[in-house]
């Protein structure tokens, strides 16, 4: 049964980096981030396995390394991948977590942002269930909304200017979340969880 936690009750834990009440599925995928740095940005994604299809274990088979390479002509490639992202929200709002806050999560890949080359080491990656063409649900909206409110106020090096998509930080090799993200609808989303939380 999913795990899906009311937006007001989105906690995060600084010191642990782990988010109260939602499933944890533990990567092996992470490493520290180099020392004396805080996350100060925040990356959404978009990711679908297979690919425009939803539900599933496959997200999670991927980001553990087990995704198994013949159950999906897709997967053949993908499964030899060491990736993880720190959160997943599926297409019901249920957050998934896969790697403490704290921790460098392998989400961004070959990246820069202002000039700054190598995102993960200073970057939060939160993956959206979807794809490029597909809207996202009002569910994930709201918990991603309130996923970052709670972000911000748990880590003062994050701010809401600093976020931003994949295909900001990767521009010519990745596209996502792609056109059917409502950047607008979710910034003013993040503004009104800031201000019932002040």
């Amino acid at each position: 049964m999913p795990t899906t936690v009311p937006p007001e009750r989105v906690k995060i834990d600084p010191v642990t980096g782990l988010c109260a009440g939602v499933r944890q599925v533990l990567s092996p995928h992470w490493d520290a981030r180099p020392r004396d740095t805080a996350p100060e940005l925040l990356v959404v994604h978009g990711i679908s396995l297979p690919p425009g299809e939803f539900g599933g274990p496959w997200i999670d088979r991927l980001f553990t390394g087990t995704l198994p390479a013949d159950a999906h002509p897709s997967f053949r490639e993908r499964a030899a991948l060491r990736v993880s992202a720190h959160v997943l929200i599926r297409r019901d709002g249920e957050i998934v977590q896969y790697v403490s806050f704290g921790q460098r999560a392998w989400h961004a890949g070959e990246s820069q942002y202002r000039g700054r080359q190598g995102c993960n080491d200073f970057s939060i990656g939160v993956e959206l269930e979807g794809t490029d063409g597909t809207p996202y649900t009002d569910a994930q909206y709201t918990q991603l909304a309130a996923l970052s409110a709670a972000l911000l106020g748990a880590y003062g090096s994050l701010s809401e200017e600093h976020i931003v998509g994949h295909s900001d930080v990767a521009p010519g090799r990745k596209t996502d979340p792609g056109a059917s993200f409502d950047w607008p609808r979710f910034r003013a989303l993040v503004k009104e969880c800031l201000a019932v939380s002040s």
